[in-house]
């Protein structure tokens, strides 16, 4: 017989085990620049930011194959709303909102199999720049909706040292501006998930001063490789997505 006790341990059991999949996870960091929305992150070998509808981007951390089924699932509704409705009709709400978030936590409470391993962050440009908007989605359906800036992370104590980061960067910043400030923030968040026994308002705190992030970041993406798309607004096309050339990324 299954009390409301075994019911909340088998939801932590199940957090727990996709949590600990996610804290070696390269984070995810979402900003808004002058002329659109830029998405980065680093990877390995698998490509990490996607285009996903003309004004639409996504990148996540989590197993490979999990992030698939979820870019696939977004490509899938983007295009049938599109065709169907309207293009005005693929928005990052109803993407996030109503086709993925339900599948997600059906899966996080389906006993019978492992739930997804996937945090992502999603971007959506507006016909202006006061509805451009951000949105993260969790393993367990979970999701949110941001204007300047959203992250994804291995733990929530690197999600905050970074979102503390982000809020000193202020508005306005180039793209070159941009790329700088979320290229820090994903060290920070990258050291920070290394650090999982600390309280998370000390970790942000001890994050954010630490004066090694730039040897931290030389360090690491000697054995990986940065990876950020934008939505940009300058583009004279439907389409507003671009992967960024690696001698845009160099630092």
């Amino acid at each position: 017989m299954v009390t409301p006790y075994d019911f909340n341990e088998a939801v932590q059991q199940r957090s727990e085990f996709v949590e600990e999949r996610l804290r070696a996870g390269s984070p995810v960091v979402g900003l808004r620049y002058r002329d659109g929305l830029l998405l980065l992150s680093a990877r390995r070998t698998q490509r990490k930011v996607f285009e996903i509808y003309d004004r639409l981007m996504m990148s996540a951390l989590g197993n490979q194959a999990d992030i698939e089924a979820i870019r696939i699932a977004a490509l899938d509704f983007s295009h049938q709303e599109g065709f169907g409705r309207s293009p005005d009709d693929v928005t990052v709400n109803r993407i996030v909102g109503f086709a993925l978030s339900p599948g997600l936590k059906k899966a996080f409470g389906d006993s019978w199999n492992a739930p997804l391993a996937f945090r992502g962050v999603f971007a959506e440009m507006g016909i202006s720049p006061e509805n451009d908007r951000f949105a993260t989605l969790n393993f367990d359906g979970d999701f949110a909706f941001f204007e300047d800036f959203a992250v994804a992370a291995g733990t929530a104590a690197a999600e905050e040292a970074m979102l503390e980061r982000l809020r000193r960067a202020g508005p306005g910043l180039s793209l070159v501006e941009a790329i700088d400030v979320a290229t820090e923030t994903w060290a920070v968040g990258h050291m920070q998930a290394g650090q999982p026994d600390r309280p998370a308002d000390a970790d942000a705190e001890e994050t954010a001063t630490q004066p090694d992030v730039e040897a931290y970041t030389k360090e690491q993406l000697s054995t990986m490789t940065l990876e950020a798309g934008v939505l940009d607004r300058t583009l004279p096309m439907e389409g507003k997505f671009r992967l960024l050339a690696p001698d845009e990324l160099k630092r």
